[in-house]
């Protein structure tokens, strides 16, 4: 008898735990606000894989995103797989990208050239904010940092980005 009810109990947390999770699944997703730009300002913080985007001084929207293949650091020479650190600009748009639209950084900048031509070595370039491979089929967004060292975005997100963001948007990338 102990061992029916037991098993009873079981069965129903598990009955109303599959009720909710399927009452969340079926909930109708929160429609949101179009951005309307121009974006002001791009926060990226590698650690979080978080972006933030500003319009004026008000945030507009948060989205998550993937970095090079080894994030940690910053970027100090082609090939390493980092994201570079520190204050850009957008200095360029490319709709016919090998990646779901591309917004270029002004990286490397000229303190950048400066220490790797100190170092003897490359510092790398084209670092863009992008969305998914083009050759990926049309929403899917890979789930782990896997870049050369550009922050992704899906391609939804990056379309809604572009859209907003005028050449000379500041971007600033922290640790």
């Amino acid at each position: 008898m102990r061992r029916a009810a037991g098993l009873f109990s079981a069965l129903s947390l598990l009955a109303i735990a599959l009720a909710v999770l399927v009452l969340v699944a079926v909930r109708p997703p929160v429609p949101v606000v179009p951005l309307v730009g121009p974006v002001s300002r791009i926060l990226v913080e590698k650690a979080a894989r978080r972006m933030t985007v500003y319009v004026g001084d008000q945030v507009a929207r948060v989205y998550a995103v993937r970095l090079g293949f080894a994030p940690a650091g910053d970027k100090r020479v082609q090939g390493d797989g980092r994201t570079p650190e520190g204050h850009f600009q957008i200095d360029r748009r490319n709709e016919a990208s090998a990646y779901h639209l591309s917004l270029g950084l002004n990286y490397p900048r000229p303190e950048d050239r400066a220490r790797a031509a100190a170092e003897g070595v490359d510092p790398g370039g084209d670092i863009f904010l992008h969305g998914q491979p083009n050759i990926l089929p049309a929403g899917m967004t890979l789930g782990h940092d896997w870049t050369a060292g550009c922050v992704a975005l899906s391609d939804a997100e990056i379309e809604e980005l572009f859209a907003a963001t005028p050449l000379g948007a500041e971007v600033e990338i922290r640790p």
